[in-house]
């Protein structure tokens, strides 16, 4: 049970982390932004109250001392420079190497990088401070100093909170101890706190091990709502919390009693008009009447005095509306909806054979109900690529500062979504064409000064929707690739004859090449020439293409095109004899019908499509399947990697939405399928891979080019 609450800690931590280095980085681009600065303080305070709850006392102790750098930086004592954003940046990643490997021990580095902070401060302080040394601030370096007990508040704006907070019985076995958290609490405002203890049961039944005590909590502080529920962040799935705003706009008259009963809902407002007719206190008549306990009107006068003590308040009501739900159950929440799915499409086609009308009524029903259903379910498992494009910034900051190079990142279309299996593919290609584009295409700043550009460059990192697709272009402001130096590595390489021309397009796509590099020499970065090749065959692998384009001195763009979801997708359904097979819709163009005599030339597998030369292959003999074709068969033109291609079937049944199913292990090596699906009648259904049927047929030199 401990182990379970520290692996949540550990996952909402990573996630501080990585939010923690794009404050930073933010912070970085914008030094005096005090919302930055207040947001890497909130984050430090964060992960350092929850690693002691936990346990994690190294990191506790470590993010203590960093957070009261960033409490100097943020009351002004100390400026944003580079070297403190360099130490900060890796602060964070030794936190991330503690919490990935706890047994690992850092002290020597710890001590040392603590060292560089205190000469930092120090030196700001001669530079900054010098008429008036004497002020100075010194950075407290001991992991038992007391803290100031003021509270830190961060604006002009006082806003009162109500907060219920009501831990599960067996909170304790997680490791956690809720006073922690109600000090942590304290040290943000003024605050009164209740424990309500009705539940705590005579002492011959009390289990020692279990919680059965709850508080009600009043805080005014100036801190804003999403801060305050930070403090219980990694208690969110052992605990009740509540908070609610309970002072926005009050007059000089404050809340009187009875109102704070009613808005608790402890009691009706039809019973407070009747008790206000006798003489008595609302409270003591109400006690009596036992419409209320004597602990719930202790509660509400603990607030009615703390409301009456600071009446500045004005705050707009905010709630989070979002939970946390672990990965593995939407995963398993897709494969149940692609199950019903399945299930729909057969009875769907069982109704078509009955034409009964309260059958076929009902299908139509679960076939609307199901289609809400699973796009709300796919909706889920979308994530903003933004999340992952914010990885990369530190990776363009740090590389292009080892090889001298000012560059920047630029993105564009953040909130684009995609599904988050396809994104947890996407890190290491992006890696791989970010890298490239920083050793290779980005020139030094004494060639960029000298070609008349600015001497830093920029990486522009983009997404945007394409009908089912979504296109990612990483794009630089480089010297662009050079044809003829290409030209030369694939000749030497075998990949072209000496006296073969090539467009240049594709004359750009033998960097896709294995071992294909034009770089003279191997480097920490690059030059091994196997970089390329993997983002191809990582986005291929996803069901995506990769393109290229790019201009002598301007730059470069690579492309990936991607699909929107790998779970289920729109195809179009065919049959060839008594097999069938789904083609993506996302890659179809157009159906056609083939008449061998009238447009086959000869024996070469071209067609005539409207008054193109289109060629084509036919999936009858690329399957070996036997049996004579129909007189009329269909033409599947399909556009992929912008070269037109066409399939020869013998019908084709329609659009079909369709739920991938894997082979299995005995089929991963069989080529020219990307996986399964089950049809409404429990036949299966083989989804090609357009992409890889083309290429084995070019490689057979079946398929004319």
């Amino acid at each position: 049970m401990v182990d379970q609450f520290k692996e949540a800690f550990r996952e909402e931590a990573f996630e501080l982390l990585t939010e923690l280095e794009d404050s930073l980085l933010r912070l970085e681009e914008e030094p005096d932004n005090p919302e930055t600065i207040s947001s890497v303080f909130r984050i430090m305070h964060t992960i350092k109250g929850s690693a002691a709850m936990f346990g994690f006392d190294d990191i506790s102790l470590f993010t203590h001392e960093v957070e009261n750098i960033m409490d100097l930086l943020r009351a002004g004592k100390l400026v944003v420079t580079k070297e403190l954003i360099d130490m900060t940046l890796t602060s964070r990643d030794y936190i991330r190497i503690m919490l990935e490997d706890p047994s690992r021990k850092l002290d020597e580095e710890v001590q040392t990088l603590l060292g560089e902070f205190k000469a930092e401060v120090r030196n700001q302080n001669r530079d900054t401070f010098e008429e008036e040394p004497q002020s100075a601030p010194e950075v407290p370096l001991k992991p038992d100093e007391k803290e100031s007990e003021s509270p830190s508040y961060q604006s002009d704006e006082l806003i009162t909170y109500r907060i219920i907070f009501c831990p599960e019985n067996n909170i304790f076995l997680s490791g956690t101890n809720p006073l922690l958290l109600l000090a942590e609490l304290r040290e943000l405002g003024e605050i009164s706190i209740l424990a309500v203890k009705e539940e705590i049961p005579p002492l011959s039944e009390i289990n020692p091990e279990f919680n059965y005590t709850s508080w009600e909590i009043i805080l005014s502080t100036t801190t804003p709502e999403e801060e305050v529920r930070d403090v219980f962040i990694f208690v969110e799935s052992s605990a009740e919390v509540r908070i609610n705003i309970i002072s926005d706009s009050l007059d000089e008259s404050g809340k009187k009693i009875g109102e704070i009963l009613v808005d608790r809902g402890v009691v009706k407002s039809e019973d407070i008009n009747e008790v206000l007719t006798g003489r008595k206190r609302v409270g003591e008549v109400l006690v009596e009447n036992k419409l209320v306990t004597k602990p719930q009107l202790d509660s509400a006068l603990e607030e009615q005095q703390q409301i009456n003590r600071l009446m500045e308040k004005k705050k707009a009501i905010t709630t989070s509306g979002s939970v946390r739900v672990d990965s593995g159950k939407l995963d398993e929440l897709v494969d149940l909806v692609g199950e019903m799915v399945t299930v729909q499409a057969h009875l769907s086609e069982l109704a078509s054979h009955k034409q009964d009308a309260s059958i076929i009524s009902i299908a139509e029903q679960l076939e609307r109900l199901t289609a809400e259903l699973r796009d709300n379910s796919m909706s889920m498992r979308m994530l903003p690529i933004g999340t992952t494009f914010s990885k990369f910034k530190r990776l363009v900051r740090d590389l292009s500062a080892d090889l001298g190079k000012g560059i920047s990142l630029v993105t564009v279309g953040g909130e684009t979504e995609l599904d988050k299996t396809v994104i947890e593919k996407l890190n290491d290609p992006l890696i791989h064409l970010i890298r490239n584009s920083i050793d290779h295409g980005i020139e030094s700043p004494e060639e960029r000064i000298e070609a008349g550009k600015s001497a830093g460059g920029t990486i522009t990192l983009s997404a945007r929707h394409s009908g089912a697709n979504v296109l990612i272009t990483v794009a630089d402001d480089g010297a662009g690739l050079d044809a003829s130096k290409i030209r030369r590595k694939a000749i030497d390489k075998g990949l072209m004859l000496a006296d073969e021309e090539l467009p240049e397009g594709e004359l750009f796509k033998m960097i896709f090449a294995p071992g294909f590099s034009t770089s003279s020499a191997i480097t920490k970065v690059s030059g091994r020439g196997v970089g390329m090749d993997v983002v191809r065959k990582e986005i291929e692998t996803l069901g995506g293409q990769v393109s290229i384009s790019s201009e002598g001195g301007k730059g470069t763009a690579i492309e990936l095109k991607l699909p929107l979801t790998l779970a289920i997708i729109e195809g179009l359904l065919v049959q060839i004899d008594e097999e069938f097979y789904v083609f993506p819709l996302s890659v179809v163009e157009e159906c056609v019908e083939h008449i061998q005599d009238e447009q086959e030339n000869g024996k070469q597998n071209i067609a005539s499509v409207r008054g193109e030369i289109l060629p084509f292959i036919r999936l009858r003999e690329f399957f070996d399947i036997q049996g004579k074709p129909p007189e009329i068969e269909q033409l599947i033109v399909v556009n992929t990697h912008d070269h037109r291609i066409g399939f020869i079937v013998d019908e084709v049944i329609g659009d079909y939405q369709t739920v991938i199913k894997t082979l299995g292990s005995i089929y991963k090596d069989v080529e020219g399928l990307s996986g399964g699906t089950i049809l409404g009648d429990g036949s299966i259904a083989l989804i090609l891979d357009v992409l890889k049927i083309t290429q084995i047929v070019q490689k057979e030199e079946k398929l004319l080019t």
